[in-house]
């Protein structure tokens, strides 16, 4: 049976292609989270005037990847300590986030947390809270770095090549 999480870390395009590469990974779609308002566009979203971040609805199976071990693959590629930052891209809506929708997800999100934060000094900045509102964002941002391969991505190139090998 498939599980749902949404996942915020900076532009949902690079976050979005790493983590449908990963094995267990059922689908994937970009959207908006927990913000102030309903289906908000892009340039609502990116006035920082709705208070959305651009999220991963993120569906997968627990028999091959456990919500442990997907949040793991998802630490590595976000900055887990900087505040509303991740790369170039500065904003309210670039905020990290672990949305959920089970409550039974969130003591493995609560331990996953505790030991990431053993690994920094800084406090971690990753917002965890439950999913409130999502709205699927437009057609043109679904898949856009498979649409446009050499898109804009703030996610290192190695990062989708461990995700590919995990494949094998």
């Amino acid at each position: 049976m498939s599980h749902e999480i949404y996942l915020a870390g900076g532009c949902f395009w690079g976050l979005e292609k790493y983590l449908s590469l990963i094995p267990g990974v059922e689908h994937t779609q970009v959207g908006y989270a927990n913000g102030k308002t309903i289906n908000p566009t892009y340039e609502e979203v990116c006035h920082n005037n709705t208070g959305h971040a651009e999220t991963v609805k993120t569906v997968f199976n627990p028999d091959i990847i456990c919500l442990a071990e997907l949040l793991e693959l998802y630490y590595e590629v976000i900055d887990p300590v900087s505040v509303n930052r991740q790369g170039a891209d500065t904003g309210e809506q670039y905020r990290t986030g672990i949305y959920y929708i089970d409550d039974r997800d969130l003591p493995v999100i609560e331990d996953s947390i505790k030991k990431l934060q053993g690994k920094y000094d800084k406090p971690i900045a990753i917002e965890v809270k439950p999913l409130v509102n999502y709205s699927p964002a437009e057609d043109y941002h679904q898949k856009y770095l498979e649409k446009n391969p050499d898109g804009y991505c703030h996610i290192s190139p190695m990062h989708f090549n461990k995700a590919k090998r995990l494949l094998k």
